[in-house]
């Protein structure tokens, strides 16, 4: 449907950080038109179905661990199939995992006997944990910046289990191996794995921002339509120009860039990820896989094992994931070695490169970015808050915020 020649609102992008604006508009009453260049709701979150199987955009999860999912979303109603919160790492040969004992008490054994260092450096991990998980937020926020490496350095993990377990996890979750991602999002990010959980939604990650979209009236939302530029406090398309009080872009950062060049765009981080099915799965909980260090995988995870529903036929689904790309015959040693399979198991199903994954979050963090550029014009995105479903979010309800204050001074 096309948009009309005037509006209230108009909402540039549909993911995250656009839908959570969106519908807290329609929420509040307001005349609010959504618009995206792609024909599905989400932005990154992109679920497609190939042979059967459900293959998302790379390889995501929701963590329930974010205040603004726990809050926004319907959980139950995502149908959601759950990891368990912790990694299976390789040494000499040997599979060892390393599990939080407070969901399943049965791996305490495995996870103290884990080649992660001597029991002080795991006490450390611990105090890491507990500090993260359970100070309030401003003192996080308060505390010294400095990079997530120096940051785990100072808590004094050790450099055993920096090498084996937070550098290839956390490369995985910030897609960066350096660690120079700033020691306060770093904070923020191990909150969420604390105290939440990890899971996958029965119909894959696009489902997430088809929820929100679904409360949004149909006429409202205008898919397949490229906003081409922002003028004034009006978009044009290819079929013409909208007049609203307020424009919204809530878009990628290089999008959003150029139709707002006074935002800068963020340095975006990028990730392969190739997918594979096994005939079965090779392990008995559902637990990523860390890359061994020196090697090319950041991390290895059979999907279907947290969400069965990925698979059609009771086959294991793998998503093996690098940060530069990477072709799968160059990778398919490393991901036989990880799933502790041989690489004649492995049939290829899919390999997928996102360059603007997420932005970074390096040194300082810019938290919080303004939303409001003045004029009736918004922008908002985890670009604007932190890199991450969370950021995403609440950048859109800041934005929120701040139009409906636009429109009533208006009014």
């Amino acid at each position: 449907m096309s948009l009309p020649d005037r509006v209230e609102v108009v909402v540039v992008g549909a993911g995250l950080a656009g839908l959570s604006v969106a519908t807290r508009l329609a929420a509040a009453g307001r005349d609010v038109h959504l618009v995206d260049a792609a024909d599905h709701v989400g932005g990154r979150l992109t679920t497609e179905r190939l042979d059967g199987f459900t293959v998302d955009r790379g390889f995501q999860v929701l963590n329930t661990g974010y205040p603004r999912a726990a809050a926004d979303l319907d959980l139950e109603a995502l149908d959601l199939g759950w990891f368990w919160t912790g990694a299976v790492l390789w040494v000499d040969g040997r599979a060892h995992r390393v599990v939080d004992p407070r969901e399943h008490p049965t791996a305490l054994l495995d996870t103290v006997r884990a080649p992660i260092g001597n029991l002080l450096r795991e006490a450390a991990i611990g105090l890491f944990s507990a500090r993260a998980g359970y100070l309030p937020v401003d003192r996080l926020l308060a505390a010294p910046e400095r990079t997530a490496e120096q940051a785990l350095r100072a808590a004094r993990v050790g450099d055993v289990a920096l090498e084996r377990f937070f550098r290839p996890f956390l490369s995985g979750v910030l897609l960066e191996s350096e660690l120079a991602t700033s020691s306060r999002y770093l904070d923020l990010l191990w909150r969420s794995f604390v105290r939440g959980r990890i899971g996958l939604p029965a119909r894959g990650m696009q489902s997430v921002g088809e929820q929100l979209a679904d409360r949004l009236p149909a006429a409202s939302r205008h898919l397949g339509t490229e906003v081409t530029a922002v003028e004034g406090t009006g978009v044009r398309t290819a079929e013409g120009t909208t007049r609203a009080d307020a424009v919204v872009v809530a878009t990628d950062p290089g999008t959003a860039s150029r139709l707002l060049p006074t935002v800068q765009a963020a340095a975006p981080r990028q990730v392969t990820t190739h997918l594979h099915v096994l005939p079965t799965s090779p392990w008995d909980a559902p637990l990523i896989v860390l890359g061994s260090p020196g090697g090319r995988l950041v991390n290895s995870v059979v999907v279907s094992d947290a969400q069965p529903a990925y698979s059609p036929d009771g086959r294991a689904l793998v998503a093996s994931s690098t940060l530069q790309p990477t072709t799968e015959a160059g990778v398919r040693e490393e991901v036989a070695r990880a799933q502790g399979v041989a690489t004649t198991d492995l049939e290829h199903l899919t390999s997928v490169t996102v360059t603007g994954a997420q932005p970074a979050a390096t040194v300082p963090l810019q938290h919080r970015r303004p939303v409001d550029l003045g004029g009736g014009l918004f922008v908002c995105g985890d670009h604007r808050d932190t890199p991450s479903i969370q950021g995403a979010m609440a950048s859109g309800a800041r934005t929120a915020r701040a139009v409906l204050a636009r429109l009533q001074v208006a009014r």
